[in-house]
């Protein structure tokens, strides 16, 4: 039996926004208890520690005031309405805020919409920022500014160079540091109120239920498709509202998935593009200020799910081009065959989702010395280490080294010296002659995915003589030469 229930302002926050629900219950008690089992926080306020509904709160069945009738017995017909109304008046458990804090989120207060209500939920919220990069960097900062009280902050990278462009979280002076620490010290300088906990770790699919688990509401900083479908599955099987957002070059996505209410990322989704026909940021570029903007959103869409204010992107996708200057929004269905949150879903636990992208990693390397002599025959692992590769190039080894990186990159730094050519990954498949020579050829880019993944493309094509550096020129960088520029 499934009845309909009006969910009041004070109480949206629980909710993702919602202003109704819809439940299978045939009485309002049983209406009331599956409210609180699927919204765990509001059971406090329905509820007191004896079991009982609160005094304060009083229930309406189809307009009709049931504590004269049946009271919580009171049956339930399929289509009622079943309507929750809190006194919001009087009787408020004093105030979680500090002079401090009363004087810092002054402007807060004054918003009819926020107010001193909306501050302690902000300071109660717990929030995970998956990714301390491009996105993650005004999420975090944004949050932090407003008071979130716990912000959680996953990454396992750290600050580079070429991160400096975008990601306003840091400066020259974290070079080096890791990004959850450099991070955390930005914030915590912005708002000493506020709590961030660091998980230094790559998000996988035995940790992340557990990190996950934590948190109120996950915001999506990710810039790959395996944790993107990683966090949307962890986030439907736990419950949790996730506010993605993604940019490349000029453009940007936002919009907020929630598979209990609504439809969820693989929704919009299903599965992801083959590996290498959607480049990455290091791969396609992308303009500096854009994470900004498409952050900023994330930001917002996060407060307003914590204040229950306003209509959420739930069921909405933006687009965003900073080219044109021009928004764009799509409504979004919940699909009945979704895999995860679906009428049937066949994922009911977290799966090997580097498989699911088509990016299971290669086995590793040997480190051992390559003899000179496989060179010249099709005995070249697939895989060779920046050390293995310049002993063979110091040997004098016959290799066509091939950079299929765009040229942009190349002009940042490359093997030239070493003899390499750039032949863009675009353009490999028009010059699989030359490729299937005499020489044994090694691949390279800028970390070894693109390498990675035009080697087993080429290998299927037929050649056999060939290999890749992994890691890329990054790898090389670190290990042999630590004059080249990174980026």
């Amino acid at each position: 039996m499934s009845v309909k229930v009006g969910i009041p302002a004070p109480l949206r926050g629980y909710t993702g926004g919602r202003t109704e629900v819809e439940v299978a219950a045939g009485s309002v008690a049983a209406a009331l208890q599956e409210l609180a089992t699927t919204f765990p926080p509001m059971r406090r306020h329905l509820f007191s520690d004896d079991g009982r509904l609160r005094s304060f709160v009083n229930v309406y069945v189809n307009e009709e005031d049931v504590r004269w009738l049946e009271g919580e017995r009171t049956p339930l017909r399929d289509g009622d309405r079943l309507v929750i109304v809190p006194s919001i008046a009087g009787g408020e458990e004093p105030l979680p805020l500090s002079p401090a804090e009363l004087g810092r989120y002054a402007r807060h207060l004054a918003l009819p919409e926020v107010g001193p209500e909306g501050q302690a939920r902000l300071k109660a919220a717990r929030v995970l920022i998956v990714g301390a990069g491009g996105l993650g960097s005004p999420v975090a900062l944004y949050l932090a500014a407003a008071g979130v009280g716990t912000i959680g902050l996953v990454d396992f990278d750290q600050v580079d160079a070429s991160n400096l462009q975008r990601q306003i979280l840091y400066g020259e002076s974290d070079l080096g540091r890791r990004k959850t620490d450099a991070a955390a010290a930005r914030l915590e300088d912005l708002n000493p109120h506020v709590r961030i906990l660091r998980h230094d770790l790559r998000l996988d699919s035995d940790n992340a239920l557990e990190v996950i688990g934590g948190y109120d509401i996950v915001v999506d900083g990710t810039d790959n498709f395996p944790t993107r479908y990683l966090v949307n599955d962890a986030c439907v099987l736990l419950g949790k509202p996730y506010v993605y957002g993604s940019i490349l070059r000029f453009e940007g996505q936002v919009s907020v998935f929630d598979g209990r209410h609504g439809p969820c990322y693989r929704c919009l989704f299903r599965e992801p593009p083959p590996p290498g026909l959607v480049p990455s940021c290091a791969e396609g570029g992308v303009l500096g200020v854009l994470p900004g903007i498409i952050g900023s959103l994330q930001a917002l869409e996060a407060m307003k799910l914590i204040l229950g204010a306003g209509e959420t992107l739930l069921g909405r996708l933006v687009l965003f081009d900073a080219l044109e200057l021009k928004f764009r929004e799509l409504r979004l269905r919940k699909s009945p065959d979704c895999p995860v949150c679906g009428e049937h879903p066949s994922i009911t636990a977290l799966i090997d989702y580097e498989d699911f992208c088509g990016l299971r990693p290669a086995a590793e390397p040997s480190g051992d010395v390559v003899a000179p002599a496989a060179a010249a025959t099709a005995g070249l692992p697939a895989e060779l280490t920046p050390l293995q590769l310049k002993q063979l190039l110091d040997a004098g080894e016959p290799i066509d080294l091939v950079d299929i990186r765009e040229p942009f990159e190349w002009r940042i730094a490359n093997l030239e010296p070493y003899g390499a050519r750039l032949l863009p990954l675009g353009q490999l498949g028009e010059h699989l002659a030359e490729l299937d020579g005499d020489r044994p050829v090694v691949l390279y880019c800028h970390t070894g995915g693109r390498s990675g993944r035009a080697l087993e493309a080429l290998r299927g094509a037929g050649l056999g003589k060939i290999s890749h550096l992994r890691g890329g020129i990054a790898a090389w960088s670190n290990d042999v030469d630590p004059s080249l520029p990174r980026y």
